[in-house]
């Protein structure tokens, strides 16, 4: 079944997820069990959501370089993932959603990845998925949700600030 097909009745796409759920899931923090959760609800399409497959080449840079994660074990990580060949993985990224996604960009003044996400949720007319408290923050006409509930959030931010120090 083809995602053009799935907007409507019960296979409808009810959101996008963006990186932040993704590299959650993948390493040992106090948010993964609830990031693991929702991933795997979505992996196995119980949630009709799209991961478009971008999202894990960025998973990959901020779980190495930011959060310093080991290159291999966030390799290995990310690869056990993809090879679910999940239906929600979304391939395709067209001329047509970048200049979607530039346009949302600079009209909410975010990062042009964000902006991609966006568009697709515009698109899907889904709700956006994510743990970007700054996206959260600016954009108004799609709904944007953390899937980490709020006590695990705030654990998760407590712990990264003390980690990173």
């Amino acid at each position: 079944m083809g995602y053009e097909e799935t907007r409507s009745g019960k296979d409808r796409i009810e959101g996008v997820v963006d990186v932040g759920p993704i590299i959650l899931s993948h390493f040992e923090n106090p948010a993964k069990d609830a990031a693991i959760e929702f991933l795997s609800d979505v992996l196995k399409w119980r949630r009709r959501c799209i991961i478009p497959t971008s999202t894990i080449l960025g998973a990959y840079h901020i779980l190495t370089r930011y959060l310093r994660v080991e290159k291999v074990s966030a390799y290995e990580a990310l690869m056990r993932t993809l090879r679910t060949r999940s239906p929600a993985f979304y391939e395709n990224i067209s001329v047509e959603a970048v200049l979607n996604s530039l346009t949302n960009a600079l009209g909410y003044s975010i990062e042009s990845w964000d902006g991609y996400i966006v568009s697709l949720a515009k698109k899907f007319r889904a709700a956006v998925y994510t743990t970007d408290l700054n996206l959260i923050r600016k954009v108004r006409d799609v709904p944007v949700v953390n899937p980490i509930p709020d006590e695990v959030f705030d654990e998760y931010n407590k712990w990264l600030r003390e980690s990173l120090k």
